[in-house]
């Protein structure tokens, strides 16, 4: 897989090193000579000083040859921009985009070419609810612009779903129960799956699914 990364920072060369590391050929684009140079060489990571926000910058790359392209600075408007150009111009299959401010986290979505938004603060806010809170349905990732979203729950002992199996829950079509997190074994449900109070379960959701999957698995 060829990733392309605008960011060469300490969160765009981490990104970068670690897909280097799992085989992956890596364009790391960086606008600062003075940053780009302290990049260590390294022959996975295609490293070119350039500005990801203009167009003929990313044409001279052939961004269009990445199958997924990473927003990675640290600024919101440069990494919507590249967002935007990677989807809309390159026709680039994924575009991850870097929320620095929470504040402007609405605005990364599917009209800016955003498939998934990471907000670093929101998803610590989210771990932190997950590890406490018993019986809310809590978001932890957004997919295609917000339209999908990756939600947990730790299962009350009065939710609906304790003790029937996934087939008898009344899953929305177009809702997944992604696993099951039992003790210290996760469990990957199939529809006999008999779901315990305590469970921490992960689901894939839409907009359209998310309150009917809360009502499922929290009643609420």
């Amino acid at each position: 897989m060829k990733v392309g990364i605008a960011g060469g920072g300490n969160v765009g060369l981490f990104i970068a090193n670690d897909l280097a590391d799992a085989g992956n050929d890596v364009l790391l684009i960086e606008q600062e000579p003075a940053v780009a140079a302290r990049v260590p060489p390294r022959a996975e990571i295609d490293l070119h000083v350039a500005d990801a926000c203009e167009l003929s910058s990313l044409t001279e790359l052939q961004l269009e040859t990445c199958d997924v392209v990473v927003a990675a600075t640290g600024d919101d408007e440069d990494n919507l921009v590249i967002s935007l150009l990677a989807k809309q111009e390159f026709a680039v299959p994924r575009v991850v985009a870097r929320v620095n401010h929470p504040k402007n986290e609405w605005m990364f979505n599917e009209n800016w070419g955003v498939d998934v938004s990471v907000s670093t603060p929101h998803l610590i806010t989210a771990l932190v609810e997950e590890a406490v809170t018993v019986g809310q349905l809590v978001q932890i990732l957004q997919l295609e612009g917000g339209q999908a979203r990756l939600v947990e729950v730790r299962l009350a002992g009065d939710a609906p779903v304790v003790d029937r199996a996934l087939q008898d829950a009344g899953v929305p079509r177009d809702a997944t129960i992604v696993a099951v997190l039992r003790g210290e074994h996760v469990v990957f449900p199939r529809g006999d799956t008999i779901f315990e109070a305590g469970d921490e379960v992960l689901a894939l959701v839409t907009r359209e699914s998310e309150d009917e999957v809360r009502r499922i698995l929290t009643g609420a």
